[in-house]
């Protein structure tokens, strides 16, 4: 079968990255993975931190940087600046998530850079948006903890972070979507301009809805383990055999094509459970007798009928079992990334997921053109293009003010 084309509606779009861990990373990859000309700036001579992470950040790197080429440059030297000096009139977006004030310290703040190339969009990654706080370090689990997040996730008494670094990567996301738009904007006015997202408020836009609920309903928000559900089956059961299913009965109609097909006769002729606003008001006994039948069924066979009555329902999985996720498989979900521990030769090529989105009627996805690059993979090459002659180029490696495999 002939491979599909990829989606690459950003081509011929040109990006500097400054960035290290996650927030700025996951801001290249979504610009590199939709076509975009991505480089990363790395700081001489061992490139960006982020690759010799262990623990929870030994995969960051791998996960957030395919489809990038690798510049290295030592910001702290004047000729090291010079350098992105150089290079700035020919891209169109800088990109950076450094702490407050790093870039102007290292001679590339905005108000520099845009003096080399008035149409220049920069992006900001901060931890705070302009006002008391963005002077403060701040972290994803930072922000997850100040806005209620973390409260939120948590059993009551129990706050505790989500599972993954999502306000890093929302964050991200809210960053590009601004570049999109000062784009469309320099389309118009023909200039450029300084855009941000920031951590905490991207945390904050997440408690929205909690936050109305509370005026709506004059109560205070509860822990998600411990809320007030909007409905009634709304849970995760255990099956015969130690499994977990969530199931999530969602409508009156899905009510009744549940109980029919599990055989809950009783159930079904209950006045007390006739609606789901009812069925709320029973729930302190109607999860115990759902979960005492369900506790008796092989959890393949709970799957298959809560398939057939078209009701919502998922396994209880772990970040493993995509490796092998058919539907993931067979629509181009994964792209199969080399994942090594300190960017050495030896590692694994192994599926990472691709961007959630597709586009056209034959329903093209982003994937992979380009691994995560080696230290300084691309040095010699990005200067080049930017018309460094060899003799600028050797000096420059000679004097540790670029480094790298190619450099």
């Amino acid at each position: 079968m002939a491979q599909r084309a990829l989606a690459t509606p950003l081509a011929g779009l040109k990006v500097l990255e400054f960035s290290h861990t996650v927030m700025g990373p996951t801001a290249g990859l979504i610009f590199a993975e939709l076509g975009a000309d991505v480089v990363k700036i790395e700081p001489a001579p061992r490139g960006d931190h982020t690759r010799g992470l262990g623990g929870f950040g030994a995969g960051f790197f791998a996960a957030f940087n395919r489809n990038k080429r690798s510049l290295v440059i030592d910001l702290k030297r004047a000729e090291g600046q010079a350098v992105i000096h150089r290079l700035v009139p020919t891209v169109d977006v800088v990109l950076e998530n450094y702490g407050p004030g790093t870039m102007e310290r290292l001679g590339c703040g905005y108000g520099r850079l845009a003096a080399f190339n008035p149409r220049l969009i920069y992006l900001a990654l901060k931890g705070y948006l302009a006002g008391p706080y963005e002077h403060r370090p701040a972290l994803d689990e930072v922000v997850q903890f100040q806005t209620g997040l973390a409260f939120m996730t948590g059993p009551p008494g129990q706050p505790l972070r989500a599972g993954a670094s999502v306000i890093d990567i929302m964050g991200a996301m809210f960053g590009v979507i601004a570049v999109q738009a000062a784009l469309r904007e320099r389309d118009i006015t023909g200039e450029g301009q300084r855009v941000s997202s920031a951590l905490f408020e991207s945390a904050a836009f997440l408690m929205s809805t909690h936050m109305a609920g509370m005026i709506a309903t004059g109560l205070e928000a509860r822990p998600m383990p411990a809320r007030r559900g909007a409905w009634a089956i709304y849970e995760v059961f255990r099956t015969a055999g130690g499994g977990q299913l969530f199931i999530g009965v969602t409508s009156d109609q899905q009510w009744t094509r549940f109980v029919e097909e599990f055989g809950l006769h009783q159930l079904a002729a209950d006045p007390r459970l006739a609606t789901n606003v009812t069925r709320l008001a029973e729930r302190a006994w109607l999860i115990p007798a759902l979960q005492e039948v369900l506790a008796t069924l092989p959890q393949d066979e709970v799957a298959a009928r809560c398939e057939r009555c078209n009701v919502s329902w998922a396994p209880v999985g772990q970040p493993g079992d995509l490796f092998a996720d058919p539907h993931l498989l067979a629509t181009g979900g994964l792209v199969d990334v080399f994942i090594s521990r300190f960017g050495e030769a030896a590692g694994k090529v192994a599926g990472l997921p691709a961007l959630p989105i597709e586009f056209g009627t034959d329903r093209r996805r982003p994937g992979l053109t380009r691994q995560p690059p080696r230290v300084g993979e691309h040095s010699q090459d990005v200067l080049r293009e930017a018309g460094f002659s060899p003799a600028e180029i050797s000096a420059l490696a000679g004097a540790g003010v670029t480094a790298g495999s190619a450099a």
